[in-house]
This record gives C-alpha cells, structure tokens and sequence, in this order.
C-alpha cells in the first residue's frame, strides 16, 4: 500500500522540524510522530538558512530555507509495516 503525503503532513512535520532545530544553524537527527493513524520517520542533515523578521516586539531570527545535505522520510501503519510515501524535500521546503 502507497501512502500520499497530505499538505497537513508536510505542515506538521515542517512545524516539528523547526522546533527540533531551535536556534541552530546545522540540524541532524530524527523525528519519529504519529499522524493521522500512521508513524511517521523524518531522518536528515540540513543546513540551515536564517533570516531576520521584524515585529513590533523586537526582531527574531526566523528559518528561512533549509538545504539537505541528506534526508530520508518513512512511513508505517499500525503494525509497523512501511508504507512507501511520496514525500517530497522541495514541498516540505514550501512549507516553511
């Protein structure tokens, strides 16, 4: 069975991406969450590209790209049986 990355998929994993990152410039690790009733596995090496927003509260240092040096994302269902997806680095990027 193939899986379809959803946008709310590449909304939510972009959202846990940036937290796991933090103010770092280069991220390498996993991230291992379930959603919508499958486990998802985002292993990858990036580096990390910043810009500066300005806010009536002060300025902050926001992601502003993110370059994967290498990456590999998967998916299982409940049984812990891999679904091939057809996750996409340059969608995720979009939704940074």
């Amino acid at each position: 069975m193939d899986y379809s990355v959803s946008s709310e998929l590449y909304v939510e994993t972009a959202a846990r991406l940036v937290e796991a990152i933090g103010a770092e410039s280069y991220f390498s690790g996993s991230l291992d969450f379930p959603f919508g009733g499958i486990e998802c596995r985002l292993t990858a090496s990036l580096i990390v590209y910043r810009r500066t927003e300005r806010f009536p509260e002060g300025p902050c240092d926001t992601v502003a790209d993110l370059v994967p040096v290498w990456w590999e994302f998967h998916t299982f269902d409940a049984e812990g049986a891999e679904l091939l997806n057809d996750f996409s680095f340059s969608d995720l990027r979009a939704h940074l």
